[in-house]
């Protein structure tokens, strides 16, 4: 096997199997409560979970050891480096069927230092699943521009900020530009290559007062 037992993580081993944590979180609030998603660390196989969403499943919490098909699939894993992850289906210690994914985390010097293990339980009411992807009132929904090309994404922020200002009556006509820039500035449009050129043009301003303005706003 080309994973070590019982392995000292270094100080980056850590920072990467901690910011998996948060990988986790959102994950799991994507996929919804049919999903149990687990991470290990392989420095303790006797404590090796270090972080569980929805261990109702399983009873499992932090501080659980890794499963005998963890290991089975970490050894598959590091038998054949082409295969960084392994899908397949298998039943709980219940009996309720689910479809899983075993992903190893690669640290420092390439070796493998966890697991993240998705387990979707197959016998999930249709119901819960489909609540899973509804609006959450309490949530306002956002929109996202699906672009072939960065100047798709310009012209349309730029569109949508427009309309935005101008139909705020607070906004004096003197100031329109100015809000304009700023609001583009906060959604990150003038990190995008010739987002300052692309805005000017759009805007009929010159590039100078566009970064005149951007000046103005640190």
């Amino acid at each position: 096997m080309k994973y070590e037992q019982n392995m000292v993580l270094t100080e980056t081993d850590h920072a990467i199997l901690e910011a998996f944590k948060t990988y986790v979180e959102g994950l799991s609030d994507y996929l919804g409560e049919g999903y149990e998603i687990v991470l290990h660390s392989l420095e303790n196989l006797d404590q090796s979970v270090i972080k569980i969403i929805n261990g109702h499943y399983t009873g499992r919490k932090e501080g659980a050891p890794i499963t005998d098909l963890a290991l089975t699939m970490l050894a598959n894993i590091s038998q054949d480096e082409r295969m960084p992850y392994a899908t397949y289906f298998a039943k709980n210690k219940n009996g309720a069927p689910i479809k899983a994914s075993t992903i190893a985390i690669r640290g420092e010097g390439g070796r493998i230092i966890g697991l993240m293990c998705m387990n979707f339980y197959l016998d999930m009411p249709l119901s819960s699943l489909i609540h899973s992807f509804s609006p959450d009132v309490k949530n306002d929904s956002v929109s996202e521009t699906f672009a072939e090309n960065v100047s798709e994404v310009i012209e349309k922020a730029v569109i949508q900020e427009k309309a935005t200002v101008i139909s705020d009556k607070d906004i004096s006509p003197s100031n329109v530009n100015k809000e304009i820039i700023s609001r583009l500035n906060e959604r990150g449009i003038f990190n995008l290559k010739d987002g300052v050129g692309q805005v000017a043009e759009m805007l009929g301003l010159s590039k100078n007062t566009v970064y005149l303005h951007l000046r103005n706003q640190k």
